[in-house]
C-alpha cells in the first residue's frame, strides 16, 4: 500500500523512504525507524500497519548515509552486515534523516517515532534532538542507557524492552528508569530481543500486540 520517495535533509543529504497514507481519516503522523536490516519488508509491512491505525507513515532509509539499498534478512551473515553499517552511523545523521522525515509527515498532524533495535536508539535521539516530535516509542534501544544522562527528551517517551534480552542488560533499564522518572518503561515476559519482529525466531505475538496497543494509546494521548 506504501510507496518509496525522495527525502533531502537539512545537511544536503538525499535518501530514500517508504511511505504509506490511511484509507480513512488521519489522527497524526508517523515515523518508523528501522533495524540494524535497513528497510526491510518486516519494515514496510510495519509501516503499512500503523497506516492502517490511521496515521500517515513513514521509515527514512537511515543506512543510506554509508550504501543505498540496504535491505537485509536475519542470517548471520546479514547480521554482520547490519552491525557493520550501524557502526559507521553517527547521531548527528540520525538527527537530520528522522528530522527531514518529521517534515515530510508533518502536515499530517503532530508527529510521532517508533524505532527498534538500532531504531530504538535512534528514537531516543530523536526524541531529545528533533523538532516537532510529540511522543516517541523507542523498543529494545541498545545503548539508551548510556545516553540518559547527558540527553533529556523534549517530548513524551514511551519505553518497551524484553526481560530475555540477552543485548540489554537489565542494569540499563534500571539506569534509563532512574534518568527518566516520568517516562513509562515496560519490560515483557518470555521476550527476547526483536520479540516484535515477526520474521525472527524472537518474535513474541502476545507482547508484541500488548507493546502496539500501549504504543498507539500513546500516540493517541500525546500526538492525535
Amino acid at each position: 500500500m506504501g510507496e518509496t520517495i525522495s527525502l533531502t535533509t537539512s545537511d544536503g543529504h538525499t535518501l530514500d523512504a517508504y511511505k504509506a497514507s490511511p484509507s480513512g481519516a488521519v489522527k497524526g503522523a508517523l515515523v518508523v525507524v528501522q533495524e540494524i536490516f535497513g528497510i526491510n519488508g518486516q519494515i514496510r509491512r510495519t509501516v503499512d500497519y500503523f497506516a492502517e491505525q490511521g496515521y500517515e507513515t513513514i521509515a527514512p532509509a537511515l543506512f543510506d548515509r554509508v550504501e543505498k539499498g540496504i535491505e537485509l534478512g536475519y542470517n548471520e551473515t546479514d547480521f554482520g552486515i547490519g552491525r557493520e553499517t550501524r557502526g559507521k552511523i553517527t547521531d548527528e545523521w540520525i538527527t537530520a534523516d528522522i528530522g527531514a522525515a518529521v517534515k515530510e509527515v508533518a502536515s499530517a498532524g503532530k508527529v510521532s517515532v517508533i524505532g527498534f533495535c538500532f531504531g530504538g536508539y535512534a528514537t531516543y535521539i530523536a526524541a531529545c534532538t528533533v523538532d516537532g516530535v510529540s511522543a516517541a516509542m523507542p523498543f529494545y534501544g541498545g545503548g539508551i542507557a548510556a545516553k540518559v544522562g547527558e540527553l533529556k527528551p523534549k517530548c513524551p517517551v514511551q519505553f518497551h524492552f524484553g526481560d530475555k534480552d540477552a543485548a540489554i542488560p537489565l542494569d540499563d533499564l534500571q539506569k534509563i528508569k532512574d534518568a527518566l522518572q516520568d517516562s513509562p518503561l515496560y519490560v515483557y515476559d518470555d521476550s527476547g530481543h526483536g520479540f516484535t519482529c515477526d520474521d525472527r525466531d524472537s518474535y513474541n505475538e502476545g507482547a508484541a500486540k500488548r507493546a502496539f496497543g500501549r504504543a498507539l494509546s500513546w500516540m493517541d494521548e500525546h500526538a492525535s
